[in-house]
């Protein structure tokens, strides 16, 4: 075989399209998340979310922490009576939420948050990770409202990088999001909102 054969195999066993039609298997590695995320650390599971709740919050976002039942009203107190809301495909009631009808960028400028559950949340660099499945819609949607309200399930929470990778289908457009949007002049005068929402509030669930 040779090296263009060998690389394209590659590309192919990633994108789940080698022969015989067998995938990556992400989908059985996903089901087994609670073994993947402790793995590469000596961490129990309670210190494994404790870790990524200290490091979301050092990407000064803010960050609740509720049980199943409480999801709801802790979405409610994140928006803080934000008046227009779209949450795609979401699993639980929003007040003053919209569905994604494909808005243009200006009309999502003018709705004043989203809210969205996540793919994986990474422990190490308090990172969340969309891949933009029905309860978190398309790009566009995390990307433009000033207010992005994220759900992360307690079993979603892996160690590292190479865990996250276990977990998300390479298939899939993935959005990284470590903090709110911010950059900084050469002066490290900190702005944030420049690229993406201006704050990002993480709810970690259970």
């Amino acid at each position: 075989m040779s090296a263009r054969e060998e690389i394209l195999a590659e590309v192919r066993r990633a994108l789940g399209t080698a022969a015989g039609g067998q995938g990556t298997g992400w989908e059985s590695r996903a089901a087994r998340r609670a073994d993947i995320g402790l793995a590469g650390s000596d961490l129990g599971p309670d210190q494994l979310l404790g870790l990524f709740v200290e490091r979301v919050g050092d990407y000064r976002a803010e960050v609740s922490r509720c049980a199943e039942a409480e999801v709801s009203t802790t979405i409610a107190r994140a928006l803080g009576g934000a008046a227009a809301v779209v949450a795609p495909e979401f699993p639980w009631p929003v007040a003053g939420g919209v569905a994604d009808r494909g808005q243009s960028a200006a009309e999502l400028d003018q709705i004043a948050a989203v809210v969205t559950m996540a793919t994986v949340g990474i422990a190490t660099t308090g990172t969340i990770v969309l891949d933009h499945g029905p309860a978190q819609g398309r790009r566009a949607l995390s990307l433009v409202p000033d207010l992005h309200v994220c759900v992360v399930r307690r079993e979603q929470v892996v160690f590292g990088v190479p865990q996250a990778m276990e977990c998300v289908d390479p298939r899939h457009p993935l959005t990284w999001i470590s903090g709110p949007s911010a950059t900084s002049d050469i002066e490290l005068t900190r702005v944030e909102g420049v690229h993406g929402p201006r704050t990002l509030h993480v709810i970690v669930v259970g």
